[in-house]
C-alpha cells in the first residue's frame, strides 16, 4: 500500500512541477510521471533535505535503482540539483 504523504511537501510539489514540465516539453508521457510520483509515494525514505541558494540536497537511505533487469541496492546515497534555467542562459553566452 502507498501512501502520498509526502506529496504536499515542497519536495513532492517540485518533482509535480517538473514533471508536469516534461509532460509540456513532451519528453515524458502523462503514465511515466504517474509511475514517478507512485514510486515518489512508496520511498519514503528520504532521510533529510535542504533547499539553499537555489541548489536541491537530498539524503536518501536504502535506496533501490533499477533498469529493466538490472536492480543495484545502496545505503544511502546524496543527490545535488540547481536550476538549470539559469544555466542555459550561460551556456549560450559562452557559445
Amino acid at each position: 500500500m502507498s501512501y502520498q504523504l509526502y506529496r504536499n511537501t515542497t519536495l513532492g510539489h517540485t518533482l509535480q512541477e517538473s514533471l508536469d514540465e516534461l509532460i509540456q516539453c513532451g519528453q515524458i508521457t502523462h503514465q511515466l510521471a504517474l509511475k514517478v510520483l507512485l514510486q515518489f509515494d512508496k520511498a519514503g525514505h528520504l532521510e533529510t533535505y535542504r533547499f539553499c541558494d537555489n541548489v536541491w540536497t537530498f539524503v536518501l537511505k536504502d535506496v533501490e535503482f533499477r533498469e529493466v533487469q538490472e536492480l543495484i541496492r545502496v545505503d544511502k546515497v546524496k543527490i545535488v540539483a540547481c536550476d538549470g534555467k539559469d544555466e542555459k542562459k550561460n551556456v549560450v553566452g559562452r557559445i
